[in-house]
């Protein structure tokens, strides 16, 4: 059997997956604090002031630590889903409660991955299809939990889906510099129309950039589809957290995990099944 049909196997991506899914727990919560640390250390010094905020924090560094004890995870305490059943959701030393939200990228993305396996079989593109969805992934994280899309990851999203693109490895490049430029102007002239209609701001910068990279991965005919997706869902979670008590006053769910599920349900059914979904093909 050939390497590369073992290796590219549905289940060998799904444990790849599982192993990538921990790492993405760490970058949805330490991107942010990374960039807002950088962000106030820039700000003391445009304004020429002392500047003495929280240590220096990377993906890498200091080792992951319980927020309530401090207690240092072990090697054995970190291995993705099973060492949370194994220690029952709680820390080892002071027994406080571990978010199921850990084990739960750590699955979705060993489902997305494999997923990417059927899709593609065992060719050497579902790797980048694979890092395509890791990153959807930590987007739709981080903006839950900070309304931010980091251009630390939307741009080089986008120039990875361009520069596939102009190789030859996933659509068309006249597609995907469409889809570039139809996904950015789109949201980008809702954004205008909004604020000049009601003086506020409905959405951010990030949402743009992160629809102009889905168009550069899966071309301009998937923009629409993408956005009414979005907006179906995002329109129904937010009315049943605001019922239900769950969207605090003065805060709105965030747009970019809709865009980046939507971007995802058309890469696994696919552009033809989407288009004849909406009867124009």
């Amino acid at each position: 059997m050939p390497f590369a049909d073992v290796f590219l196997s549905p289940f060998v991506l799904a444990l790849f997956g599982l192993c990538i899914g921990s790492f993405l727990n760490v970058v949805i919560h330490r991107l942010p604090l990374m960039l807002e640390r950088g962000w106030k250390m820039e700000s003391a010094d445009l304004l020429g002031v002392a500047h003495e905020g929280a240590p220096a924090i990377t993906l890498s560094t200091p080792r992951s630590r319980c927020p309530s004890c401090g207690h240092a995870i072990a090697w054995y305490e970190n291995i993705p889903v099973a060492s949370w059943l194994w220690l029952r959701a709680r820390c080892s030393a002071c027994r406080a409660p571990i978010s199921a939200r850990y084990p739960l990228v750590e699955v979705a993305t060993a489902v997305l991955f494999a997923l990417v396996g059927w899709r593609f079989g065992a060719e050497p593109v579902a790797l980048l299809w694979c890092f395509f969805c890791a990153v959807l992934v930590a987007l739709a994280g981080i903006d839950w939990d900070t309304t931010l899309l980091p251009d630390n990851l939307t741009l080089p999203l986008l120039w990875a889906g361009l520069a596939s693109a102009a190789l030859g490895w996933t659509i068309p490049l006249p597609d995907a510099v469409w889809g570039a430029i139809v996904g950015y102007l789109s949201l980008w002239s809702v954004y205008w129309l909004f604020k000049l209609t009601t003086g506020k701001e409905g959405m951010g910068f990030g949402d743009f950039k992160l629809l102009a990279a889905l168009g550069a991965w899966l071309g301009w005919k998937m923009i629409l589809p993408i956005v009414l997706g979005a907006s179906v869902i995002g329109a129904i979670v937010g009315i049943v957290m605001k019922l239900s008590s769950a969207l605090r006053e003065g805060r709105y769910v965030p747009f970019g995990p809709f865009l980046a599920g939507a971007g995802l349900v058309v890469l696994f059914a696919g552009p033809e099944r989407v288009l004849g979904w909406l009867r124009w093909s």
